[in-house]
Order: C-alpha cells, then sequence, then structure tokens
C-alpha cells in the first residue's frame, strides 16, 4: 500500500544559539505528529553574517542530536574532550543521554546548507551516557541509478547497511531525484515516515510540498516521491515513535517536571554532566 501525506509543516525563519538565522521546521508544536522527532532545523545561507556567532557551549539531555552537512563546515567541541570539524557530506552524531555540554561553532562559506535533528529518547535510555560519533564518506552507502540517488546516512535499505543507531533505530537517507523523475522507496509499515524537502519541490501521491517543508505520511509499504524542481533533494527518516510523555525545557527534553527539575539542580550543583562511554 503506498503512503500519502499525512501532515505538513513549513519552516520558518528565526533565530537561535548566538543569533544563528535558520529555518526551524519542527519543534514543540509538532512533537506529537512527528514523534520521535523532537525538532529539525535547516541551515540554508550564502552569508557568513547569518550564522557565524554559532552555538557557544551549551547543556543537552535526553536526545539525542544529528547534524548533517551538505555543504559548510562546523567544529564540535564537547565536555568528554572530542573536538572535530565536519564538512561537506559529514555528519556529527551525538548522544546527550544523561548530560553533556558541547558547541558548534560553524566557519564561513561560500554557502552553508545542512540540518539539525534532535532525535528523543526512550524514557529508559534518557539518563544512558553520552556519546559521540562523526561519519563521512566511508561510512555511507549508496544506491542509484539515472535518475536518482539513495545516500544511507544511517540504518539501512536493500541490505545496504549504514551506520547502526543503538537507541531508537533511524534509517536517514539522503535523496537526489532529476526533475519530473520519480522514485519509489520500500517502507516499513507500522514505522513514522517523515520527509523534509532540504532544496527543492517534491509531489508525494498528487500531493506537491514546497522547499524546506517536512510531512509525515499514512501507513505503508510503499512511497512514491516525484521531483518537482531542477535540484531536489529530499532528507528521508524512518524510525518507530516512542509515544511517551515529554517534558522541554531549552535543550533538556525528559518525560516528567521532576526530571526537568533535577536536571536544573544538576546544572546548578555542577553534577550535570555525565561520565562518557568507555
Amino acid at each position: 500500500m503506498n503512503r500519502e501525506v499525512k501532515d505538513t509543516t513549513q519552516g520558518f525563519r528565526t533565530k537561535d544559539g548566538a543569533g544563528v538565522s535558520l529555518v526551524r521546521v519542527l519543534g514543540r508544536n509538532t512533537v506529537k505528529e512527528y514523534d520521535p522527532i523532537l525538532m529539525l532545523d535547516s541551515f540554508d545561507s550564502t552569508n557568513p553574517e547569518d550564522y557565524i556567532k554559532g552555538f557557544p557551549m551549551h547543556p543537552h539531555r535526553g536526545i539525542e542530536t544529528v547534524t548533517y552537512l551538505r555543504r559548510g563546515s562546523m567544529t564540535h567541541r564537547d565536555s568528554m574532550g572530542n573536538s572535530g570539524t565536519i564538512v561537506d557530506n559529514q555528519v556529527q552524531w551525538m548522544t546527550a543521554g544523561g548530560g553533556i555540554m558541547h558547541e558548534e561553532m560553524p566557519a564561513p562559506m561560500d554557502r552553508m546548507i545542512g540540518v539539525q535533528i534532535w532525535l528523543n529518547l526512550l524514557a529508559k535510555d534518557k539518563m544512558v551516557p553520552p556519546a559521540y560519533k562523526s561519519l563521512s564518506e566511508e561510512d555511507f552507502k549508496y544506491i542509484e541509478d539515472e535518475d536518482s540517488r539513495i545516500k544511507i546516512i544511517s540504518g539501512e535499505y536493500k541490505g545496504q547497511k549504514a551506520y547502526q543507531p543503538k537507541y531508537l533505530p533511524l534509517d536517514f537517507y539522503e535523496l537526489e531525484i532529476k526533475k519530473d523523475k520519480e522514485i519509489e522507496l520500500d517502507t516499513i509499515e507500522g514505522r513514522q515516515v517523515i520527509l523534509f524537502t532540504l532544496l527543492g519541490d517534491i509531489e508525494v501521491e498528487g500531493k506537491e510540498v514546497k522547499e524546506k517543508t517536512a510531512i509525515t505520511t499514512t501507513d505503508g509499504d510503499k512511497l512514491k516521491i516525484k521531483a518537482k524542481s531542477d535540484e531536489t533533494v529530499v532528507l528521508f527518516l524512518q524510525s518507530i515513535p516512542t509515544k511517551e510523555k515529554i517534558a522541554w525545557a531549552g535543550p533538556i527534553v525528559m518525560n516528567t517536571n521532576e526530571d526537568l527539575r533535577r536536571a536544573s539542580l544538576d546544572l546548578r550543583n555542577g553534577t550535570f554532566v555525565k561520565q562518557p562511554q568507555e
């Protein structure tokens, strides 16, 4: 059965961090519909003044952050001692778990384009030790033909396995589709499928979706996407909804207000940062 468009959410321009101009697509108001994706921010700028001040050191707890740059450069540093720079077609995957401090500082480029996704953790995994991993071209898998290319960033597709998340499963693909061509994807029934139009407009079962828009789909085992623009790049996310209560305060996402109170106390007492995985 083919999936159809269930919900659409158009991104809007806002600022975060130290004044980074970005397009916020998913957030507090979309948690239920897009579970387990809590937030999706899109970067797309040719002006370094939009983003150069970056995201100075700040805390996270209860989530995983996945930052993908199609183009650009961003340097990561965290309380576990990790540091490194991701550039074009690279990913940083951070498990905040029980508590981490980190910063992400972009470098000026001719164009910065990418996303940051917040992936929820189940209640049983909220306080796991923090971890960090960077992914690059050699970690991805590709399936392509004359009309399209599927870049498998995490999860798997048609037997091709890329990075396997330790907690919630996430099939994360970047789809490049030529104008007026259509791709049909196999999907897993019962799982949440979310698309984000990073570049260009698409059509899903007769429904047109503009650039910088996220959609959820009805259930099914097939999904057809038709490109409507000269450059069409779509992000595909497939996972399992947590169906759990959310208590959200800034960069901390837990399950209860008591969890948030404890996190606030930990920040004040200097006990927020947890030990990394061995």
